[in-house]
């Protein structure tokens, strides 16, 4: 059941997301708090310490100050929310405001503190290929098929230059999530004003992973199915629950 704190809270993402446009980076920042995830100790993950120096600063993390600062407004509205729970639950109303799948969220999650902050480079660089995306995704716990249908929140956003070095949408309507992104990197070079970062070119390097490629450009239901599991699954990364 949903609580009258979370209704309220949905709401007031969704009008702000609504407002500044701001899909890409909102679900960006559940993104990047929960995936700093390590199953070999437990550290990282959905526990709100992206706010902190020096996580904050990371390299991955660049840009993000933005999404946060419009988390602040919300959390000064909503002091009982948890920052774990705000990040989350902004990404998943941008998917959802999008046109996205409907993903099981989970309220509860407890704040960590400064000390608790991750090293840098744990975030995938999107510069490199399938080596570096596997030993960044197999931490976290994942497999091949994740990494595959995590990439296609990538049709939501763009990149720019001063925060990955790349700049430009995935998709020619960067606002909406749909399955564009999985036909987009099909093509062979980017269509003119689009982007096909190193990172996803690297999900056509195994045939296994194409195929999947291939299945969500084809059927965006699959794709909605299989990406709401593995979001709520990242979500709840590392959590520790109230």
């Amino acid at each position: 059941m949903v609580s009258e704190l979370e209704k309220a809270v949905r709401a007031d993402l969704q009008a702000l997301i609504k407002e500044k446009n701001c899909h890409g980076i909102m679900v960006r920042v559940g993104w990047h708090d929960a995936g700093t995830y390590s199953k070999e100790d437990g550290t990282g993950g959905s526990n709100g310490t992206q706010r902190f120096a020096p996580e904050s600063a990371h390299g991955a993390n660049i840009g993000l100050d933005i999404a946060r600062a419009f988390c602040d407004d919300i959390k000064a509205k909503h002091p009982e929310i948890s920052y774990a729970d705000l990040y989350q639950l902004a990404s998943i109303v941008a998917i959802e405001d999008a046109g996205g799948p409907v993903i099981p969220f989970r309220m509860g999650r407890k704040d960590a503190e400064a000390p608790m902050c991750t090293p840098d480079g744990r975030l995938p660089d999107a510069d490199k290929r399938m080596p570096h995306l596997r030993d960044v995704f197999y931490r976290m716990g994942f497999n091949d098929a994740e990494i595959v249908v995590l990439s296609g929140a990538h049709t939501l956003g763009a990149a720019h230059k001063d925060r990955s070095g790349f700049d430009g949408p995935w998709t020619s309507n960067p606002n909406t999530f749909d399955n564009s992104y999985f036909k987009e990197i099909l093509k062979e070079a980017p269509a003119p004003g689009l982007l096909h970062l190193p990172s996803d070119k690297a999900l056509l390097d195994e045939p296994e992973c194409k195929a999947l490629v291939e299945t969500y450009a084809s059927d965006q239901a699959k794709f909605f199915e299989d990406y709401a599991k593995a979001h709520q699954k990242l979500s709840e990364l590392g959590a520790v629950w109230a």
